[in-house]
C-alpha cells in the first residue's frame, strides 16, 4: 500500500511526525479534505477542527487550531498554532474553557468584550471536547 509522511508543526516545533500514513483527513476552510499518497500538490487554509491520520490500519485523532496545510505527493505538512492528540486532551479543562467562553459571549451583549476572540475560544474548546471522544 502506498503511504505518505505527515508532519504537524507549531511555533514551538514539531509535535508529530510519521512516515507511513495511509490517509490523512483535514478540516479546511473549504470543507473536509482526504489526502492519500500521490495527491496533487496543494496549499489550503485549515479551520479549527480535527485531523485524522490512518496509520497501520487505525486512526490517530488530533485537535488542531487554524493554520495551513501544504500537500505534496509524498508528504503533508500541517502548520498550526496548537494541536493535541485526542488522548492528551484534558476534557475537564476543555469544558471549563467552554464555559468561560460562553460567559464572555453572554457579557458581549452588554459590555465591551472582544466577541471574535470569545467565539474562537469557544470553537477551540468545543473542538477539543469533540476530539477527546476518540481517545
Amino acid at each position: 500500500m502506498n503511504t505518505m509522511a505527515l508532519d504537524i508543526v507549531t511555533p514551538n516545533g514539531s509535535v508529530f511526525s510519521e512516515e507511513d500514513c495511509e490517509i490523512i483527513i483535514l478540516q479546511t476552510k473549504q470543507g473536509e479534505l482526504g489526502v492519500m499518497a500521490g495527491h496533487v500538490p496543494t496549499v489550503s487554509a485549515l479551520k479549527i477542527g480535527s485531523l485524522r491520520a490512518k496509520i497501520d490500519g487505525r486512526y490517530e485523532y488530533f485537535a488542531v487550531t487554524e493554520g495551513f496545510v501544504e500537500i505534496r505527493p509524498e508528504r503533508v505538512s500541517v502548520l498550526i498554532q496548537a494541536g493535541e492528540f485526542a488522548e492528551d486532551i484534558d476534557t475537564a479543562r476543555a469544558r471549563q474553557a467552554k464555559e468561560r467562553a460562553e460567559q464572555l459571549l453572554e457579557q458581549a451583549k452588554d459590555e465591551k468584550v472582544d466577541r471574535y476572540r470569545a467565539e474562537l475560544a469557544l470553537n477551540r474548546a468545543i473542538n477539543r471536547i469533540n476530539v477527546s471522544e476518540h481517545a
